[in-house]
């Protein structure tokens, strides 16, 4: 979405005021009130093609969210959820990890018309819970639960068709505690409090026209840090399906996922489409980083080439191919592959990235470290996991049916779900 010519005061924690323009977000106040029923009580967040809100459901007397696209995006993502949260279409377990689409409708309003998407709301992101912690960690029974959760969902969504396409840990939620739909809207902000609004200044000093709101409204915050989430607490909603596609149905070349877990295939074959392995490549980045401190692959203003560098160092030699198509590598490498500079050579390998960025600091915040054995299983899924070349990755049934997924990771969730009488008689496997 491009912006015009006026710019505006940019206000911490919301949505840039320039968006709020022709094909743009529509503008919303406390106590809007849409469709007949969703009163508008806070503000959950924004995305690049809309922004979320909490609203309370007058007529089933419940929360719920109320996602409102940009007038321009494409609205296949409602589609998609609907194909996905039929719940006769399947009794496997990750359905209940699918938002349900309880509600969908459109709004005219001064930037254009708006697809609405009303889900049930979540807790917060694992990003969120990361960035709000000391320490950055989940304690290990609750990491292994949430990797067994995303992998059980994304070999649900393989099974039906349809790859991801924007996999990582700012799209992964947590569901709400079950005592929220209780809460009355004075309770709600007693306990999170009540809406924080900011003033909306245009730098030219003219007033703002009728398509941007008077006031930016910072999201409320329902979560706690990471290290405090606990096992029942750890319950998971896949969110953000606006890059999902199905690859019998649509050729995909280009990945719009972060650059720092964007799969290898999206730079070194960008005339092949994209497949379900590419969600592969990014599951195992995500369970990493459920159970790391610190991503597998970093960087601040980052490129492709000290990506690939990273990659190399984690993972190993680059398939002969590609390695003689990288226009760049001999900036990092000498001709048989050793490094040929401090900055490249800096970079670690898997092992010595496991033991700063999950032994290391789980030792350090008082947490046990993972167990040799469990290290063992850990690497042996993550690597074919991480495969250069997507054809040989793991599928997502087999990452499930791996050593650590059976041994350590499922286990966990199987002690969530023996407390959920609502997940009983749905498929594991």
């Amino acid at each position: 979405m491009s912006t015009g010519q006026v710019l505006y005061e940019p206000i911490e924690s919301v949505e840039r005021m320039e968006y709020y323009q022709e094909g743009g977000y529509h503008p919303v106040e406390i106590g809007d009130r849409f469709h007949g029923r969703y009163r508008v009580v806070h503000k959950l967040g924004h995305g690049t093609y809309s922004t979320i809100w909490l609203a309370r459901d007058e007529i089933s007397n419940r929360y719920v969210a109320v996602k409102i696209c940009t007038a321009d995006s494409d609205p296949l993502e409602t589609d998609t959820l609907s194909e996905l949260s039929e719940p006769l279409k399947s009794s496997d377990i990750g359905t209940t990890m699918i938002p349900s689409m309880l509600d969908r409708f459109n709004i005219q309003g001064p930037n254009g018309n708006h697809a609405c998407l009303v889900t049930s709301p979540a807790r917060m992101s694992l990003s969120e819970a990361k960035n709000g912690s000391w320490i950055g960690l989940f304690q290990i029974d609750v990491a292994r639960a949430l990797a067994a959760q995303l992998a059980t969902v994304i070999r649900y969504m393989h099974s039906e068709g349809f790859v991801h396409g924007d996999l990582h840990r700012g799209n992964i939620l947590l569901q709400p505690q079950s005592n929220f739909d209780k809460l009355s809207t004075k309770e709600l902000y007693e306990l999170y409090g009540e809406p924080e609004l900011e003033p909306v200044n245009r730098l030219d000093g003219q007033t703002p026209p009728p398509g941007v709101p008077k006031y930016g409204v910072v999201p409320i915050w329902l979560g706690e840090s990471s290290e405090k989430v606990t096992l029942p607490e750890a319950r998971i909603i896949l969110a953000d399906f606006g890059q999902t596609f199905s690859p019998t149905r649509e050729k995909r070349f280009e990945s719009h996922t972060p650059l720092l877990i964007r799969p290898p295939e999206a730079r070194f074959e960008p005339t092949m489409p994209l497949t379900f392995s590419s969600d592969i490549w990014t599951l195992a980045c995500t369970i990493w980083d459920i159970v790391a401190q610190r991503s597998l692959f970093e960087g601040f203003l980052t490129n492709e080439d000290d990506m690939t560098c990273q990659q190399i160092a984690a993972l190993g030699p680059l398939p002969t191919e590609w390695w003689e198509k990288w226009e760049g590598r001999g900036n990092h490498f000498t001709d048989d592959g050793e490094p040929n500079n401090r900055v490249t050579s800096q970079y670690r390998s898997l092992e010595d990235a496991f033991e700063l960025n999950i032994q290391q600091p789980r030792s350090q915040a008082g947490m046990p470290p993972l167990g040799l054995s469990e290290r063992d299983a850990l690497f042996a899924m993550l690597r074919p996991m991480l495969s250069f070349k997507p054809e040989n990755r793991s599928s997502a049934q087999q990452v499930l049916e791996s050593e650590w997924m059976v041994k350590w990771a499922i286990p966990e969730y199987e002690r969530i779900r023996s407390s959920q009488d609502s997940y009983s008689g749905r498929n594991f496997t």
